[in-house]
């Protein structure tokens, strides 16, 4: 089933907007990334499409059902992980994701190895019977993850599903995540994680002040976000800018601390590597790296263009 979202606007009392005219469609299959500063709009936006809130105005469609008109529906056809950390006490990661297994349709049997399956693709069969409140940040947030992944409706959604997990699960999370939309689900992943999840993202949205500022696939949005590649160093403290300057036309380039990110054209990449590898064997630079441009320095530009703080 496909996700379609047409000019959802939602208003809080004393006119406060959380979502401003959206739009967006999300396929079978797709995994789509909804990304965007705190209090942007996108946990409003998901909370309709799962039935927990009405919009203003607009509507949203799952198939041919409307989650608007019946929660019921929503209930059945999508799985969801919420933003906040779920409660498991007094139940372990076992007994929690079985019994919501058993509850979508599952057989006993059915449940316990689809559920076995899961924790230990996402590597917590070591705390499979530990009481929750015994349990890890992390490793709670992958049992909730695990709640709504273990018998996933057609729209799964998750709502930073990766808070709290260490770099090693967090990669197995997002494989489990692609391999969700791969076996047919629309997926909905709001995230900040953008340099982690870029290569699983098929389609994003990035929302700014409730609305759609820019929509398309990772390529899309690389071919319109100007120069294609990107050249970071690691300025060595106490130098402020590298010297001598880059031999190569580039935008201003970003600071982040000691680091500085160039943004310059393919055929400037040989004579960057060479500059860089000057500046390093200097001693002006402890490191450098030169890459396509990422998701994150779209996403970090269009915040700076729409006046929000990156979160």
């Amino acid at each position: 089933m496909d996700l379609r979202i047409d000019h959802v606007r939602k208003e809080y009392p004393r006119g406060v907007l959380a979502n401003d005219d959206i739009s967006i469609t999300v396929a079978a299959g797709e995994v789509y990334g909804l990304l965007g500063h705190n209090g942007a709009g996108k946990t409003t936006l998901v909370r309709q499409v799962a039935g927990a809130i009405r919009p203003t105005s607009g509507t949203i469609r799952i198939g041919d059902g409307d989650p608007v008109a019946d929660p019921g529906f929503a209930r059945r056809v999508c799985s969801v992980q919420p933003q906040a950390q779920v409660p498991l006490m007094g139940v372990t990661p076992r007994q929690a994701i079985s019994l919501v297994a058993r509850m979508r349709g599952a057989s006993r049997a059915e449940a316990a190895g689809a559920t076995q399956t899961l924790m230990e693709a996402l590597d917590i069969t070591e705390w499979a019977d530990t009481p929750g409140e015994r349990l890890s940040g992390g490793v709670r947030r992958l049992a909730a993850y695990g709640l709504a992944a273990v018998r996933p409706g057609r729209v799964v959604i998750l709502d930073e599903p990766s808070n709290d997990v260490d770099p090693v699960r967090r990669r197995l999370l997002w494989q489990h995540v692609r391999a969700l939309a791969d076996a047919g689900a629309a997926v909905v992943l709001v995230t900040h994680n953008l340099t982690e999840v870029e290569g699983i993202l098929d389609r994003l949205s990035v929302l700014a002040h409730g609305r759609v500022v820019v929509d398309g696939t990772v390529a899309e949005l690389r071919a319109e976000a100007g120069p294609p590649v990107r050249l970071e160093i690691a300025v060595t403290p106490g130098r402020e800018e590298p010297s001598p300057p880059p031999p190569f036309r580039s935008p201003p380039p970003r600071r982040e601390r000691h680091r500085l990110v160039y943004r310059l054209d393919t055929g400037d990449s040989a004579t960057a590597a060479e500059w860089a590898a000057r500046l390093q064997a200097a001693g002006a630079i402890s490191e450098f790296t030169l890459s396509p441009v990422r998701v994150e320095d779209i996403y970090l530009a269009l915040e700076e263009e729409h006046d929000v703080v990156a979160s």
